[in-house]
């Protein structure tokens, strides 16, 4: 699986601690992390919460990225635009206990977490703790047992109402600010990675037309 990890600009200085926390948790599991930044606290690639939600559903729309890390100072800015685009279905995440939970009974994509709210001392060690429920098993396996057909369900229900509830996200793309979704794509990085593991050319050409 391919995960990409986003920080946004208040919380950017934490992008290498979340990065090598990360990679040394889902890396043993067969895993591969791609940081799309920000990268330090003074990237001139600035990114908003906003931000963070378009370019999270763009790499998961294209399939460039199989799951997404983000979050905020609280997560919940980051949760709220990650959940109103397409196929992205985000959970705010605080403890390992809710990571697994999430993943089992939840099915998502996509989790937002807070970097700064109650990220104190041992702030690193929760972080992994998260991550290693988080990936721990494959999704969707239910919890507990007993609800494991009835919350495979409405994860395919819901998947459903998304498609209804959303329009696709060339149009989103196309219709949204156009600097706002520049800003977006601005990372130094963000070429090289999504252009080599995007697998839809209808997105990489919506993409291609709004970078130059």
């Amino acid at each position: 699986m391919k995960i990409a990890l986003i920080n946004e600009n208040s919380q950017a200085a934490k992008n290498e601690l979340v990065y090598n926390t990360l990679k040394a948790v889902v890396e043993p599991m067969g895993h591969t992390v791609v940081n799309y930044g920000m990268y330090c606290a003074d990237d001139p690639a600035s990114l908003t919460y906003v931000q963070n939600g378009i370019l999270a559903a763009t790499l998961l729309n294209s399939g460039a990225a199989d799951f997404v890390i983000t979050g905020c100072g609280t997560g919940e800015g980051a949760m709220l635009a990650c959940n109103s685009f397409p196929a992205v279905l985000c959970g705010h995440i605080e403890s390992p206990l809710d990571a697994y939970l999430f993943s089992q009974v939840n099915d998502g994509n996509c989790v937002a977490l807070p970097f700064a709210e109650n990220f104190g001392w041992g702030g690193e060690l929760n972080l992994q703790y998260i991550f290693e429920k988080l990936f721990c098993a494959p999704a969707g396996g239910g919890y507990p047992k007993e609800r494991v057909v009835p919350e495979q369900r409405n994860k395919k229900i819901l998947d459903e109402v998304k498609k209804v509830t959303h329009t696709d996200m060339v149009t989103i793309l196309q219709n949204l600010d156009r600097e706002l979704v520049k800003g977006a794509f601005a990372g130094k990085n963000f070429k090289d990675y999504f252009f080599k593991d995007c697998k839809c050319d209808k997105i990489a050409a919506a993409v291609k037309e709004i970078i130059g």
